[in-house]
Parts: structure tokens; sequence; C-alpha cells
């Protein structure tokens, strides 16, 4: 009888243990995930979602990921699942995964309905302005089991753009064209959160009137809103001497053409704060 009560005070206590395990999350397109305890094999689809998943303590649930995915050093060693034209299906069933993180825009839409055909958890998530990594850090942070982490990375993130965000901004602002890539020409637009960082520097993205993220533009259109600077990432093809010939473009008069790091400013983590600093020293290099 001893026994029989023992067993039973045992349970009584474990149970609270037991329901604070449970886990319950709404993700970015509003469906909510449920789980009895912390998932422990987490599949990443994108580069900046691996890297998010380090920053919050989650990167030892990590059982594989993208191809792209190479920050930090130890997601080097992370199986690989695919990259963003298409994922391996049987390589992801193969890791066994109880949570896989997506980007809504940026992972092909047949690829994330497959994953969800497959019974496969999948956490939605999307990314558009400066302000959406101290978001997604606490999303990841309580995805994963680790909300404290996420937090805390959320407060140190918003705190150091705060800090950017104090700079002086140029009158008029310089005018900007971003140039993503060549052929096609594409650039970003108001919504992106590229624009969000030439703003905060003293500048105007000149395709801030599109609303979509990545627009394909012309020549022609660039050449009539008259950028005073090109910027464009360090995974685009040198942007320099195809507009040489445009003599009469203020950022051809002026030689303003600058590169800046594509793994900071093109990925939404921690490190974009560095990407945005180093595109504001640009913007007021040649705003002077």
């Amino acid at each position: 009888m001893i026994r029989r009560i023992l067993l039973w005070l045992c349970l009584l206590l474990a149970l609270p243990a037991a329901q604070a395990a449970a886990l319950r999350v709404v993700d970015d397109v509003g469906q909510t995930l449920e789980f009895a305890q912390p998932p422990q094999r987490i599949i990443s689809l994108t580069p900046h979602l691996t890297e998010l998943l380090f920053a919050v303590g989650a990167g030892a649930q990590l059982v594989g990921a993208d191809s792209a995915s190479d920050y930090p050093k130890a997601a080097q060693a992370l199986p690989r699942v695919g990259d963003y034209s298409r994922i391996n299906f049987e390589r992801i069933l193969a890791l066994k995964p109880d949570l896989v993180i997506v980007w809504v825009g940026g992972n092909r839409a047949a690829d994330i309905h497959g994953l969800k055909k497959l019974g496969l958890p999948v956490l939605h998530t999307q990314a558009a302005r400066l302000d959406d990594v101290a978001r997604l850090l606490r999303l990841i942070g309580q995805a994963s089991g680790h909300a404290d982490e996420g937090e805390a990375a959320a407060r140190a993130y918003s705190a150091r753009l705060d800090a950017l965000r104090v700079r002086g901004g140029q009158k008029p602002p310089l005018s900007v064209f971003y140039q993503v890539w060549d052929r096609p020409l594409m650039t970003v637009g108001g919504t992106h959160w590229i624009s969000d960082a030439l703003a905060l520097c003293g500048a105007r993205n000149v395709f801030a009137d599109l609303r979509a993220a990545s627009p394909v533009v012309s020549r022609e259109t660039v050449l009539r809103r008259a950028p005073e600077l090109i910027v464009s990432g360090s995974d685009a093809p040198d942007m320099r001497r195809q507009w040489q010939r445009f003599a009469g473009l203020p950022a051809v008069k002026n030689q303003a053409f600058v590169r800046v790091n594509a793994d900071l400013l093109h990925r939404p983590t921690p490190r974009l704060i560095e990407g945005v600093a180093e595109l504001c020293a640009a913007v007021e290099a040649y705003a002077r």
C-alpha cells in the first residue's frame, strides 16, 4: 500500500514537469505547432535560418541544412538536403526530423507543400524588414526550446540596431540603386530590409516605390531615376564596367560604385547589423 502511495506521489510531482515541457508555437503564416517537448532533430532550409538556430543556442539540435548554410563554421559539417531550387525529400526523411524550418518566399512553395504532405512539422518564417530579425530570434528560440536565449539575442540585436538609427541622416538623402544581379537586372523594392537599411543610412532607394521584394527592372528605368550611387553585394558580378558607357548617369560621373559583403547584408541574422554599418559607411563617403 505504501509503495502505491509513493508511486502516486511521484507521478503527481512529475506532472508539472511534463506540462512545462509541452511547447506551442504560432508561426508566421498563423499555423499553430504543438510539441510534447522541444524538437531535438531540426532541419533548416536556408542559410539565415541555420544561423539563427545557432544564435539562439539550438545548433546542436540541427541534423540537416541546405547546401548554402556555411555560418557559423559548425554549420558546414551538417548533412545537406538540397538548395533553394530543389530539396531532396528522401534525405530529409532519412534524417527523421521532428521540425523543418522554412522561409516563405525564399523556399519554393512546391517544396514547402511537399514537406507538409509527408506529414512533417513545418515552421513557416518570413523576413522583410530590419526589425524582423529580432522577431525571428524570439520565434526560433521558442520553437527550439531556447526561449530565454532567443529573447536575449533579440534584445541585443535591437539595441545595436537602435544605436545605428541615431546616425544623422543626409539632407537631401543620397539616391541609390541597389543592384542584386545583372542578368536579369534585379534590385530591391520598398518592402525589402535593404531598402530599410538605405533609409536608416540617410539614403533613398530609387525603387522604393516597388512593392515586390526583388523586382526585375530595365536599364532605361534605372537611367531615368538617375541614382547618385550604385551598390551591389559581393556575390554579384562587378557592375562598374556595364554602367561606364552611360556617362550622364550621376553615379558614373562621380565613379560612385560600392560592393558590400553579401553574407552580412543579404541574410536577416544578427550579423545584418554589420552589413548595415558597412552600407552606411559607403553612403556617408559619397554623400560628402
